[in-house]
């Protein structure tokens, strides 16, 4: 009997010892899961973007090799955000998925209170803006690895310290504050674009859920009740918010720099606007100034500056008229070297002037093999009517001109088309009078003549954006490339002179449908009450 008791007791310590083990391993492994977790959110990139990488630093010089640098991300990093301290874990990620209703109210109360500082940063060091002197507006949006290079060639343009910088945003981003707000070659202020999706992502401007899904047929909308079911698109469509915010942003940005904020109230200068994903050359101010002169004493009906092109559509060879003018090119070339052919390919190369000059003439656009001689078009510039697809990037307007296109913001908003440039050329052919001038004038009528440099100043670096999705999209060679052509064109860069072309257009363009995208009415309403009513606020 005692035998039984002091087995049953043995066997009762045996089963105690290995519940505490299980316990005790149970408790290990919990600790080291939260362990594990814990440095998982601390060094979570919100920003969404990749470190930057060495090929990345090749391209800039080393001076400037700060703008490439990563914010650190970890639970005691802050982010300076306009004078005040937010830490990065609360506010903001890119996007609005993985946010919270408390961070979503957060970065509400931040954009309010930032639009309503106007804070300039780097006045003290630069001091008040002069009244006449290019102010530069960049729509930002959330990638991070364009803007820091469109910042660094910003940075190495010749007098770029006399400008004010002005970034427009529709994401708060940690990363992308820290990035700005250690700019310090000239004056900078941020704004913040109010009705983003990131803080409305589940009612408009976002999607609520009770909106139309894109493709649903109107009669199927009308039976299910969703929001909008009486506003399809001409096509049939109903709006998808990612592609409606892009002309909401441009709008209200030029609103919000001409007419709202302070240090703009006397400036008579022109208002360069760029993108995230564009990238400039070192001259591009003194061009633009120059334009602006040759506007003033050549071309008074010239009302819109355009500073870039897109270089897959530009061909430097393919720019001459006539062959015979790029042969000529090439034979002067071969003078000045003594007589010795000009070689394009491998050495010995011994291919005729006539078959090279083909060969040019249909190279690609990427072949930037320039040759010097043919660099006149580096101060010609053409006139021409406005055309959205062509002269929308870094373009300049000044106080005259947008003051005209305000007064046709009814057809800007309600044509039903989601692209701010299509909207605008819409606007050029439909609402505003010709433009009237003395000196150089197209053969066609426009409400907006453009002067656009033959060789462009700004150009565009983004292999991914809102309709193009790749699986590199922070591909370094566009950049390269860019430098590439910037190098070559070092002596011809700085004109003292512009000389004027009238482009050979007889036709004016005919009026077309919109590419749809934009037929709820509340689109209409927000983008017009942009104009009309400046403080609006929208319920949430």
């Amino acid at each position: 009997m005692r035998g039984t008791a002091v087995g049953i007791v043995g066997a009762s310590r045996a089963n105690r010892g290995f519940l505490v083990r299980t316990l005790a391993f149970v408790f290990l492994a919990t600790f080291l899961w939260l362990q594990l977790h814990v440095i998982n959110l601390t060094v979570r990139d919100w920003s969404n973007q990749p470190v930057v990488n060495e090929s990345l630093y090749a391209l800039v010089p080393q001076e400037l090799h700060r703008f490439l640098k990563e914010r650190r991300n970890n639970t005691y990093t802050q982010s300076f955000i306009n004078g005040t301290l937010v830490a990065s874990g609360s506010v903001g990620s890119s996007g609005s998925d993985d946010i919270g209703e408390r961070e979503i109210a957060e970065i509400r109360r931040q954009v309010e209170r930032v639009n309503a500082e106007q804070r300039v940063f780097n006045i003290e060091a630069f001091g008040p803006l002069a009244s006449d002197v290019p102010v530069i507006v960049v729509q930002v949006h959330d990638r991070l690895t364009y803007l820091r290079h469109l910042i660094i060639s910003l940075a190495q343009a010749k007098g770029i310290e006399q400008t004010l910088l002005i970034f427009s945003h529709d994401v708060w981003n940690p990363d992308i504050n820290y990035l700005i707000q250690n700019v310090d070659f000239c004056r900078v202020m941020q704004i913040y674009y109010p009705y983003s999706i990131q803080m409305y992502p589940k009612i408009f401007p976002g999607e609520s859920p009770n909106d139309c899904p894109r493709n649903m047929r109107k009669e199927q909308a009308m039976n299910l009740g969703c929001t909008n079911a009486q506003y399809p698109d001409l096509y049939g469509h109903y709006r998808e918010a990612k592609f409606t915010q892009t002309k909401h942003h441009w709008w209200w940005k030029a609103n919000r720099v001409f007419d709202q904020l302070t240090i703009m109230r006397n400036h008579t200068g022109v208002v360069l606007f760029l993108e995230e994903d564009h990238y400039v050359a070192e001259d591009f101010l003194h061009v633009l100034r120059l334009m602006e002169h040759t506007c003033r004493h050549s071309c008074e009906r010239c009302n819109v500056l355009s500073l870039g092109t897109y270089l897959k559509t530009y061909n430097y060879y393919a720019d001459f008229s006539k062959k015979k003018e790029l042969l000529r090119g090439l034979k002067r070339q071969e003078s000045a070297s003594g007589g010795s052919p000009i070689r394009q390919g491998q050495e010995g190369d011994s291919t005729p002037l006539s078959n090279r000059g083909q060969q040019l003439a249909s190279a690609p656009s990427w072949a930037y093999q320039l040759l010097p001689g043919l660099y006149q078009h580096y101060q010609k510039a053409e006139v021409i009517p406005w055309i959205s697809s062509k002269h929308n990037m870094g373009m300049a307007l000044n106080r005259a001109t947008w003051e005209k296109l305000r007064r046709c913001a009814a057809q800007f908003c309600l044509y039903d088309d989601y692209n701010w440039d299509w909207s605008l050329q819409h606007v050029a052919q439909t609402c505003l009078p010709p433009s009237r001038g003395a000196g150089v004038a197209p053969r066609v009528d426009s409400g907006l003549i453009t002067m656009m440099m033959r060789a462009p100043r700004v150009f565009h670096i983004g292999e991914c954006g809102v309709h193009h999705k790749k699986e590199n999209c922070e591909s370094t060679t566009v950049i390269a490339k860019i430098q590439k052509v910037l190098r070559s064109a070092q002596n011809n860069l700085y004109p003292s002179q512009l000389t004027l072309t009238v482009a050979s257009i007889s036709k004016r363009t005919k009026l077309r449908k919109g590419n749809g995208g934009w037929g709820d009415v509340r689109d209409h309403e927000l983008c017009l009450n942009m104009t009309a009513l400046p403080e609006l606020q929208l319920l949430s």
